[in-house]
């Protein structure tokens, strides 16, 4: 990892050796089941999705954009340490991941998230309406992917296990 000076917020792609990194920031939310836990080897296989923001050769916050189709992607593992909280990390990691979701073309972003003031401060809103057309459900619901299908409320996955909100935002 590089160094960024103290107080000076850097935002970059993921490495992969900033997999066990991720893994411990996302820990603490997993055990308060704020977070869906992540194996290690998922978190490699998505190393590529995932935006890192360090101070101080600190990882202080990460969050990932996975595509789900052609105009719809979701925001997900989005975590800011606790000593970062409250100083724009969260945001500066979600202004990237759009900004990234724009440049691969995509016009939705989805999210399940127990943060909905943060959410919505940011423009998502609550949703409870299908949000794909049926004939991409269809083709969604071919993916082995477990967010994908927890997406779709498919009966292999238990429904919305968190009890979180589920948002949305147009781009």
């Amino acid at each position: 990892m590089s160094t960024t000076p103290p107080g000076e917020l850097s935002l970059r792609p993921a490495t992969t050796a900033d997999v066990p990194a991720i893994q411990r920031l996302i820990e603490p939310l997993v055990e308060q089941r704020i977070l869906l836990g992540k194996e290690l080897v998922m978190l490699y296989e998505a190393v590529q999705e995932f935006v890192v923001a360090e101070t101080g050769g600190e990882l202080a916050g990460c969050g990932a954009l996975h595509v789900f189709w052609d105009d719809l992607g979701e925001i997900r593992t989005l975590a800011v340490s606790e000593s970062h909280k409250g100083k724009g990390v969260g945001g500066a990691i979600l202004d990237a991941l759009e900004q990234r979701a724009r440049t691969l073309g995509l016009k939705k972003l989805f999210c399940l998230t127990f943060e909905v003031e943060f959410f919505t401060d940011h423009g998502y809103r609550e949703v409870s309406d299908p949000i794909v057309d049926t004939e991409v459900y269809v083709e969604l619901v071919r993916s082995p992917d477990e967010g994908v299908a927890e997406f779709l409320d498919l009966a292999r996955v238990k429904p919305n296990t968190l009890g979180n909100s589920r948002m949305l935002k147009n781009l």
